[in-house]
This record gives structure tokens, C-alpha cells and sequence, in this order.
């Protein structure tokens, strides 16, 4: 005679979830060509290393976007163009960086297709963060890069100070101050026709909800 054993139910066997892939770009070394043609690659490029993104406050870009339609309007009969943050810009073989805002004049705009540009813009500016190596990167490591890499005229704007500073490049490829206000209404060295109203600048960023 057979024995009859009591059905015991299943039980699911504990299946361990799969380990999420890092991101191709935790603590690898890239090149910059990888850096330009992979758009999840956040951050900047910075020999063979992938740069923290910085951490954007709404009065960071908002400021962004008043300069963003101001130099549009400017340029409207023409065929220059204005580009936002996600432009890359291989400066160097071994640099690439974001403006946050650029200029191109007519007959410099960018290939359509062009995931990295090599030429450079005629206007680059950098809003300012509060961290201390994103203010070490834009106000010293940047002034060498993009006058090493031709950039005419180069954007400070501070929204701690208030205070937007303008450096020219010279003929011996290095930037002078060409501008440096907090408030008023100013001619823009090199942009014929342009008035910079910084009064009206910090009036759209007060205008921000607290």
C-alpha cells in the first residue's frame, strides 16, 4: 500500500531583485567624445572625469531665461542664434563645458546635427551658484578655457552681488573687464544696438513667489 503524504502548499521561492546597472558614468573614466555623444551624461567634462551637475535655483533660471529672450530679441532680424544650457562645448581635447547661455552671430550657428561644438559662441555667460567649487569653476577655471578657446565675450552674473561682469578677450587672448554694473541701464560692449537694464533684470527676479 502507497503511503499518502499530506499536500503541503508552495511556497514562492525569494527571488532577489536584480541590481539596478550603475550609470555609465560613475567613477569611469570617458572621453570626450563619449561625454558629447551620450546625452545621459549629466555635468560637464573635465579631464577624463564627468563634473557634478550644479543644482539650478528657480532665481538661477529665471535670470537664465530674462537673458535667454534678451539677447533673442536682439538677434530677431538676423541669423544668429541663441543656445540654453545643454549645448556642449568641447573647448579643449580635454574639456568640455555648458554655458549656460550662448551666442552665435551669423555664419557661426552650429550644424543642426552637431551633438559637440568646436567653434566657439560669441557670447558665453555663466549664472552663478553658491557652491564653492562651481564658483571656483566659473570664475577662474572658465576664464582660461574659453579664452583659450576664442570665446569673445564672457558673462558673469552674480545674483548674490547683483552684479553682471563682462570681460573681453584681448589680442594677446586674455580677458580684460570691458563692463561691470549692478544696476542701470548700459550699452553692451560688442553688440551694437543692445541696452542691458539690469533694474529691470532684478525686478523680474523679485517678482519671483517666495
Amino acid at each position: 500500500m502507497s503511503k499518502r503524504f499530506p499536500k503541503v502548499a508552495r511556497v514562492p521561492v525569494y527571488t532577489p531583485p536584480m541590481a539596478q546597472p550603475l550609470p555609465r558614468d560613475f567613477g569611469a573614466p570617458l572621453t570626450l567624445h563619449e561625454w558629447a555623444d551620450d546625452d545621459s551624461l549629466a555635468g560637464e567634462f573635465d579631464r577624463g572625469r564627468r563634473t557634478d551637475e550644479e543644482v539650478a535655483t528657480q532665481i538661477h533660471e529665471e535670470i537664465v531665461s530674462w537673458l535667454m529672450f534678451f539677447f533673442q530679441t536682439w538677434l530677431k532680424d538676423t541669423a544668429g542664434r541663441v543656445r540654453g544650457s545643454e549645448t556642449k562645448f568641447a573647448v579643449s581635447p580635454d574639456k568640455g563645458r555648458k554655458p549656460d547661455v550662448s551666442v552665435f552671430l551669423a555664419g557661426t550657428v552650429p550644424s543642426r546635427l552637431a551633438k559637440v561644438v568646436t567653434t566657439p559662441p560669441f557670447i558665453a555667460v555663466e549664472v552663478l551658484s553658491s557652491g564653492p567649487a562651481d564658483q571656483i569653476r566659473d570664475r577662474i577655471d572658465k576664464l582660461f578655457e574659453y579664452a583659450a578657446f576664442g570665446v569673445r565675450y564672457y558673462w558673469l552674473v552674480d545674483p548674490d552681488l547683483r552684479a553682471i561682469t563682462i570681460y573681453e578677450l584681448g589680442g594677446d587672448g586674455r580677458y580684460v573687464v570691458a563692463f561691470a554694473a549692478s544696476a542701470g541701464q548700459h550699452p553692451v560692449p560688442g553688440c551694437e544696438g543692445l541696452v542691458l537694464d539690469l533694474d529691470a533684470l532684478w525686478a523680474r527676479v523679485d517678482s519671483l513667489p517666495e
